[in-house]
């Protein structure tokens, strides 16, 4: 079996249950792996069902121009469907959207603009307002307008939806996920909702954001927006395709709270994911007091890390923004030691042998190999100890038989701070595994020194 083109590759997605990051729920916690679809998001589905929907409709003719305001993902989608039905693709974005996502759109040959962030959409300068008038310039051109055409929700109702019911046997209690054009949240739970109205529908939103407070108040609040770095959910507009009486509660997540689960998901669930996704599993575990162990949550997530991996996932910017602390790492200090010559003693060796390379290199304390295997530790008071009790005979004394217990080993991820728990009065030194997979003792001098 083969599939015609890689359109045909859109939907079924599978169903992950989370583990560690949500120990704290007692309810059953599964993912809906959107990153499984071929432009890597939940956007695939509706970027084809909008342009299916064109084209029945006549609204673009064979090699017209597709155009869309998009924070990359919807614009991948139809850069996939562009390539593959032979289009033109211009995409206008905001300026504080991950460099990745602009490289892979260009990669698909289509046209990117980028716009400013911080002004109202109904500035010319805005990425809605700039894709509307290239719409207007361009002959046979379609703006898909994500926000406001209801195929995009439309997509969510007809495939989504149906697939979590089918993927959890109608027993999902729960469903949560970021709302940005709101196509998903608004599709999938009218779905879910026509088959049990039981079932909650929980939207993510983001601080500098208007849903929350709208839904809740019905008042558009322009006081709630300012600008967030949260990329994919939230809006300064209300979407046509929000279907506010759908969603159940709105739950407000931070920049820094999203950013770090992201993390938390790569690290601890090897699932590698964006930013919005941290974004919902943080929003589910800021409501883990409304489940039980009885409730099934299905997290629909939107995209892939990989286009956040000079955001979310560097360090530098994560500590640029506050989101991580500044703080050393082993690595830092393995960089700042101006000798990183790996000194060690073989279990076979004589103690006199141990006290002149101690002597030849100003060392203090040593690994004890068994070949390439660390099997023990010696130390300068240990020797001399030795020694002095009686200095002839136990010269020529191995030192597997006056050796201590290993020095602790740890990743050079490891932070300066988490040092504490592995030095003491009797431990004087660790040894630090690099990504090379070499080794470096670091001493207390060492770390003093770094201070």
């Amino acid at each position: 079996m083969y599939y015609q083109n890689i359109l045909e590759t859109i939907g079924n997605t599978p169903m992950v249950k989370l583990n560690k990051v949500i120990e704290d729920i007692p309810a059953l916690v599964l993912m809906k792996v959107e990153t499984f679809n071929p432009g890597h998001s939940i956007k695939d589905r509706m970027a084809l069902k909008m342009l299916a929907d064109a084209e029945k409709r006549g609204d673009i003719q064979p090699g017209g121009t597709i155009i869309e305001c998009t924070s990359g993902n919807t614009g991948m989608g139809l850069a996939l469907a562009a390539c593959v039905k032979g289009y033109k693709s211009i995409f206008t974005t905001s300026d504080k959207q991950s460099k990745e996502k602009i490289d892979i759109l260009k990669a698909m040959g289509a046209e990117v603009i980028v716009c400013p962030t911080n002004v109202t959409p109904e500035d010319p300068r805005s990425y809605y307002s700039v894709a509307e008038r290239l719409n207007k310039e361009i002959p046979n051109s379609y703006w898909c307008n994500q926000y406001d055409n209801l195929s995009n929700r439309l997509a969510h109702y007809e495939s989504t939806g149906p697939e979590i019911w089918e993927q959890t046997e109608g027993k999902i209690t729960h469903m949560i996920v970021g709302v940005g054009t709101g196509g998903t949240i608004s599709g999938t739970g009218k779905y879910l909702k026509e088959q049990n109205p039981d079932i909650k529908v929980w939207g993510v939103d983001t601080y500098g954001s208007v849903f929350k407070k709208f839904h809740e108040t019905g008042e558009f609040d322009e006081k709630e927006i300012y600008p967030y770095i949260t990329e994919g959910i939230g809006e300064d507009i209300l979407p046509k395709n929000v279907d506010f009486g759908i969603i159940d509660h709105f739950e407000k997540v931070s920049d820094k709270d999203g950013a770090i689960m992201a993390r938390r998901l790569a690290r601890e669930e090897g699932i590698f994911l964006g930013y919005s996704a941290g974004s919902a599993v943080a929003g589910l575990l800021q409501l883990k007091d409304q489940l039980t162990k009885d409730d099934v949550v299905v997290v629909i997530i939107h995209d892939h890390g990989s286009r956040y991996v000079g955001k979310i996932y560097n360090d530098e910017w994560m500590r640029e923004r506050g989101f991580i602390d500044a703080e050393l790492k082993v690595s830092d200090l393995i960089n700042m030691k101006s000798d990183k010559t790996f000194f060690s003693i073989a279990k076979d060796a004589t103690v006199k042998e141990t006290l002149n390379l101690m002597r030849e290199n100003d060392i203090s304390q040593l690994p004890v190999m068994n070949g390439t295997d660390i099997v023990g530790s010696i130390t300068e008071s240990s020797v001399l100890a030795c020694l002095l009790d009686s200095p002839l005979q136990n010269a020529e004394k191995t030192v597997e038989s006056i050796m201590g217990e290993s020095f602790p080993i740890v990743n050079e991820d490891l932070g300066f701070s988490q040092l504490r728990n592995h030095m003491s009065e009797k431990i004087p030194a660790i040894i630090a595994l690099d990504r090379l997979g070499s080794f470096h003792v670091l001493t207390k001098y060492d770390i003093i020194q770094a201070v």
